[in-house]
């Protein structure tokens, strides 16, 4: 029986909107005495944008990699489809798509040759051609993949882990490298395909790409996960809307002393949640921006305080991260 077929009418399988299409539990991955994942837990429901959020080495790819079946795991287990990704690979195989961070293909054949070549691997597959004009790739199906653009080769690629109309897809950074028009066309294409009930897990590392395209998010930093909520929750947990960043040109100059009163002023300005000090960087989070933009600049200018660099903005997720690590996500 076809794999993806037994899954679908299954009736021991989840009501659709109930039960996970893919459960991690506690996967592990060592490199000799370091360890690149440890112990990370979740579940992925059907037709969600899943995402995997962190700095390069978070254990992103790895865990990715250990789902689909490409990693064996040192510990732990992952199901996709209610099929194990150890004993039950194959049928793992015929249910999902993968898109690589990093995918070689033959440059020298055609577009539409080699999507047709990828179909050949499956039982059954999607029509090649329509395939293809969903990837915005109908004008390149007789031009070489060499060809292309980095961003079209990143639609291919797409294209290529959709052939056999998948039930789980995985997008591995695949807006790494690329213009910021080439990313907004792949964040068309991904909302369309969630749109349209794909499962997706998204791995980036991008907080404005996690943001827009994820149902929910799972943060993650040296191997671990340290958060996993919806995006407006996670940035709801720093209890403010929005921040004020400004910095203090001469800080370094100024005594530990003088320092510590400084920073005791600024956590004390009006409606202030908390303060981030990044160097001589300082973000100040507040619900009520307009007061406590008034407040600083009034009590700063009494002190003879100078502040440069002044702007105000909605909290995003690099505040979260940087709240709950110290580091920024940029920060390898």
């Amino acid at each position: 029986m076809d794999t993806r077929k037994e899954y679908e009418s299954a009736p021991s399988f989840f009501p659709v909107a109930a039960k996970p299409v893919i459960t991690v539990e506690n996967l592990v991955k060592r490199y000799g005495d370091y360890t690149a994942v440890n112990g990370v837990s979740f579940e992925v429901k059907q037709g969600e944008v899943f995402g995997l959020l962190g700095p390069n080495g978070a254990g992103k790819t790895t865990t990715m990699e250990m789902i689909e079946g490409l990693r064996k795991p040192d510990g732990g287990s992952a199901k996709v489809a209610g099929y194990d990704t150890l004993t039950e690979l194959g049928k793992v195989k015929a249910v999902i798509g993968v898109q690589l961070q990093s995918t070689s293909l033959f440059e020298l054949l055609t577009v539409k040759e080699i999507t047709e070549m990828y179909a050949s691997f499956y039982e059954s597959s999607v029509p090649v051609e329509p395939l293809l004009d969903s990837m915005i790739l109908r004008d390149k199906l007789n031009g070489r993949v060499k060809g292309l653009s980095g961003g079209q080769k990143q639609r291919l690629a797409i294209a290529l882990a959709l052939v056999n109309d998948p039930l789980v897809l995985f997008l591995d950074e695949p807006t790494t490298g690329l213009d910021p028009q080439a990313r907004r066309t792949l964040w068309d294409i991904i909302l369309r395909l969630k749109n349209e009930g794909k499962t997706i897990i998204l791995s980036t590392h991008y907080m404005d790409e996690a943001y827009i395209l994820c149902d929910r998010i799972c943060l993650m930093d040296r191997g671990q996960i340290i958060a996993l909520d919806t995006p407006q929750n996670l940035i709801r947990s720093l209890s403010s809307e929005n921040a004020i960043e400004f910095r203090v040109p001469d800080w370094d100059e100024r005594s530990p002393e003088e320092q510590a009163r400084l920073k005791s002023f600024l956590s004390s300005v009006e409606h202030i949640s908390s303060m981030e000090e990044r160097k001589n960087m300082f973000v100040l989070y507040t619900d009520k921006l307009q007061a406590s933009l008034t407040d600083l600049i009034q009590q700063a200018d009494a002190k003879g305080l100078r502040l440069t660099e002044l702007s105000t903005r909605t909290a995003t997720l690099e505040d979260v991260f940087i709240h709950m690590t110290g580091r920024s996500l940029r920060e390898q």
